[in-house]
């Protein structure tokens, strides 16, 4: 087989190890939009998730997020937590003492933008609202306001209950996990032996190519004495 053809044999093998390089390097620290958890327990800590992500995360930005709350018997929403310039303050009197951030940290760039409550209780079942007020800021001092607002709907109950979806979900997705890195694994060897042999098989052919030149022009000196 001629050099050309274990190139163009080697290119899919060769794209693989990109891809995956890049796929390691871009997992790390890249930003995923999950949808918080609805249902908390009774005297418990209940983290209530809210991300947003920008769509181009190299532009640089700035964001305020704020928590409103609306109680199951009311009609309208209350100021519950405002978090600005890496300083979070909770504005309503029944979650005084029972707030912490749980988002993005010492950054401005807030992407995360989570609350844990802590000793739930009944009192806390309702709405709530989460707003980003985000700020993107482009060259030439350019900026263009981006928001985001997420909803959770919280329920709380005595003890914590599983649905059978949330544990086949689970399962499925350990078994997922595992399932792809078996793959990969058997990818790379695959790869590197294939790079490997083709290697090996280039050497040989560079190695008989020069034989067979040395040979010619042997010849082709014998030939020449012979002329003379």
């Amino acid at each position: 087989m001629s050099a050309a053809g274990q190139g163009r044999r080697l290119i899919p093998c060769s794209v693989l190890v990109v891809v995956l390089a890049l796929g390691a390097s871009l997992c790390h620290g890249a930003c995923v939009e999950v949808d918080s958890d609805s249902e908390a327990v009774i005297d418990k800590g209940f983290k209530l998730g809210c991300i947003s992500c920008k769509m181009r995360g190299e532009v640089p930005a700035e964001a305020t997020v704020e928590w409103y709350f609306m109680a199951s018997d009311e009609t309208d929403f209350s100021p519950l937590y405002t978090f600005e310039n890496k300083f979070g303050t909770v504005n309503h009197p029944l979650f005084f003492h029972r707030v912490d951030w749980m988002g993005s940290k010492n950054t401005v760039d807030v992407q995360d933008g989570s609350i844990y409550l802590h000793n739930v209780t009944y009192n806390d079942t309702g709405t709530y609202r989460c707003v980003f007020l985000r700020t993107l800021i482009y060259a030439n001092n350019f900026e263009f306001q981006a928001n985001a607002t997420k909803t959770v709907h919280l329920r709380v109950v005595p003890k914590e209950t599983r649905g059978l979806a949330s544990i086949l979900s689970e399962v499925m997705m350990y078994v997922s996990i595992i399932g792809l890195q078996f793959w990969l694994a058997v990818e790379m060897i695959y790869c590197y032996r294939k790079i490997a042999a083709a290697g090996e098989e280039a050497l040989r052919e560079s190695a008989a190519e020069y034989l067979a030149i040395a040979s010619e022009s042997k010849d082709n000196c014998a030939a020449e004495q012979e002329a003379e």
